[in-house]
């Protein structure tokens, strides 16, 4: 089998961000391959999701750190400078994008097509062509030219999405992976600093998956077997990274 990596976010700020990846890798999928209507459930959720939140002036706020911190690193002699200017120059430009006014998304909802499939979706069973048959001959189109609709939405939230990729790959760089081993499925941990993110790598052959729970400080790693699904009483190895 192969190894699983497991995320747990400490606090409500890299939270919004996985939540905001996860759409982001489904909306790349879509692009890439032809899910047919499937692929306007990621589309909708991130229009749900930043209509219902401001995620601006938070992004800003992370940038405007990062990009503090990369310029100290840059000081050091043993430091990737290489790394660093990719970094710097990406959050500069992404910052540039994300300070321009208009909603994200906010263009997509004068699209009478995507209105009225979007007030459909969310009732099952609710995209049979006598409900909605604009969609049956939108997936009748080639599909080259569905990616190309399908791209142009997207395009909307690049501003935001962006910047959450480059913001979450600079907070797992933080911390490498450490061997750590579960005694009887329990795992506990503490920091001095203020951790926002555990990641736990554990081999699927293994039979078992972690619940972790936490906050910024202190977290705790359950190992559950799936089969029984219960709690592991077994002594469990497992690679452990604790991001900043």
């Amino acid at each position: 089998m192969t190894d699983l990596v497991y995320e747990q976010p400490l606090n409500e700020k890299i939270r919004s961000y996985l939540r905001l990846e996860y759409l982001d890798k489904q909306l790349r999928d879509n692009l890439n391959h032809d899910h047919q209507h499937r692929c306007f459930y990621p589309l909708f959720s991130l229009c749900e999701l930043s209509e219902r939140c401001d995620y601006r002036n938070e992004v800003l706020k992370d940038i405007e750190r990062h990009l503090l911190q990369l310029s100290k690193w840059q000081e050091l002699e043993q430091a990737d400078h290489q790394q660093i200017n990719f970094y710097i120059d990406a959050l500069t430009q992404a910052r540039e994008l994300l300070q321009k006014p208009e909603r994200f998304g906010s263009q997509l909802k004068q699209d009478r097509f995507l209105s009225a499939l979007r007030q459909r979706f969310g009732m099952p069973g609710a995209c049979c062509s006598f409900d909605l048959p604009q969609l049956h001959f939108w997936l009748a189109k080639p599909w080259e030219e569905r990616q190309q609709d399908y791209l142009a939405w997207i395009a909307h939230f690049d501003p935001l999405l962006t910047p959450i990729t480059l913001l979450l790959q600079l907070t797992r760089s933080t911390a490498l992976f450490d061997d750590a081993i579960a005694h009887a499925g329990f795992f506990q941990g503490d920091s001095n600093q203020a951790l926002s993110l555990v990641r736990v790598k554990l081999d699927a052959s293994q039979g078992c998956y972690p619940t972790i729970s936490g906050h910024k400080n202190r977290y705790a790693i359950h190992f559950v077997q799936f089969d029984q699904q219960r709690h592991s009483d077994k002594p469990i190895e497992f690679l452990l990274a604790t991001c900043v």
